[in-house]
């Protein structure tokens, strides 16, 4: 499959990682934090609203290779990711009562280390540390999150403190991504990069927080993730556009979220609702039940019917959301054009990124071949089987 982007095994982006910092620092690195990216099968736009998500993590990931630092009171990091922001390193002071870590303007990528920083749950020493990644930016696998959990992870190794649980460094890097990235996200990405195990599919209820580790782990199926490599920023105002018209609309149901909320409360509040809002709350209510019976679906290995739901949610996700594009509106038709294919939709927040497919095995080539043809674009493919969460290394 010449076409599938290669898979950067995790052992080469570390050896990278410390070569730069050999190089750089003049010392070896003492440890290192891993973190992958994810995709999320079915479940779009419904983890702030305390719904159902079910994401999985993917075989890229982000790699923090480091040690302390001769200056006990400042940080340097470098980064190696393809497409990251100039300038290539920051530094910054480790925050003190007297003197809080504040984010910056530029570059935009430090903001998600020093966030971490600033809610690592220990006392952070001073460090150098090189970052390097294969998960793609901006394309909706969630680099964000797999920079902040990989941060922390390193941290923990660094500072012999790991966390408390999973959840506890997961809720931190969100604040971290709140606070300094100032990108209001649910706990999804977080969950997954932290939480995540191989051969499984993680369902997250993120009204209490609960997950279940579903297994997938199909031999005759394969998952297929299209970047469309337009690049999204969802930072911008349609994201949290959309996260207002949901607190909106479950304010006039008298909803504590639209979790709580069916088909009938809408129908019923019609006339308080505008349609903008209508369509985006039904959108949040169907897209529940959906990831609901995927779940059961694939449970029960009715392949047939969770593909079915996928498409059903990009139908959705386009029409009633409004977050969809032309770029992976045509991914997703040319992929349901194929033999074998049994559902896709876009994947991530929308506006560009990634589409994610359900395709038999003997298809994947067939796929490859009619998406390439009519898409106008420069896709990069990968294929995909669930994979582990974060972890630390020490050298």
């Amino acid at each position: 499959m010449a076409d599938v982007a290669r898979e950067v095994p995790v052992e080469e982006l570390i050896e990278n990682a410390r070569k730069k910092f050999s190089n750089t620092f003049n010392r070896s690195p003492t440890v290192a934090g891993i973190a992958p990216g994810r995709v999320n099968i079915i479940g779009e736009h419904t983890d702030y609203n305390e719904g159902f998500v079910f994401p999985m993590a993917l075989p890229l990931y982000t790699v923090v290779v480091g040690g302390p630092s001769d200056d006990v009171g400042r940080c340097r990091v470098v980064t190696l990711a393809a497409g990251a922001d100039d300038p290539r390193d920051v530094e910054f002071s480790t925050p003190t009562s007297e003197q809080p870590l504040t984010r910056s303007d530029a570059p935009a990528w430090a903001n998600y280390v020093k966030g971490v920083v600033a809610n690592f749950h220990g006392n952070v020493v001073g460090f150098n540390a090189v970052v390097a990644s294969s998960v793609p930016l901006g394309g909706g696998l969630s680099s964000s999150a797999a920079l902040e959990v990989a941060t922390y992870s390193f941290l923990e190794a660094l500072t012999q403190s790991p966390a408390q649980s999973p959840r506890e460094k997961a809720l931190a890097c969100q604040r971290a991504e709140h606070d300094f990235a100032l990108m209001p996200c649910g706990i999804m990405d977080q969950f997954v990069c932290s939480m995540a195990e191989a051969g499984n599919i993680l369902l997250i209820d993120c009204r209490d927080l609960s997950c279940e580790l579903v297994p997938f782990t199909e031999d005759s199926l394969r998952v297929v993730v299209c970047n469309s490599n337009v690049r999204h920023t969802l930072s911008g105002s349609e994201y949290p556009a959309r996260r207002a018209d949901c607190f909106a609309a479950a304010k006039v149901l008298g909803k504590k979220s639209l979790r709580e909320a069916t088909m009938d409360d809408i129908q019923n509040h019609m006339a308080s609702l505008s349609d903008i809002t209508i369509r985006r709350a039904r959108h949040v209510v169907t897209e529940i039940t959906r990831t609901q019976e995927a779940v059961a679906a694939l449970k029960r290995r009715d392949y047939k019917t969770f593909g079915k739901l996928m498409t059903e949610s990009h139908n959705s996700l386009r029409n009633e959301y409004e977050v969809s594009c032309p770029e992976l509106d045509a991914l997703v038709e040319a992929a349901l054009g194929v033999p074998g294919v049994l559902g896709s939709r876009m994947t991530g927040g929308g506006f560009g990124g990634c589409t994610v497919t359900l395709v038999e095995a003997g298809s994947v080539d067939a796929l490859l071949s009619r998406v390439k043809e009519q898409y106008s674009g420069q896709p990069t493919f990968y294929v995909a089987a669930p994979a582990g969460g974060a972890y630390t290394i020490t050298f």
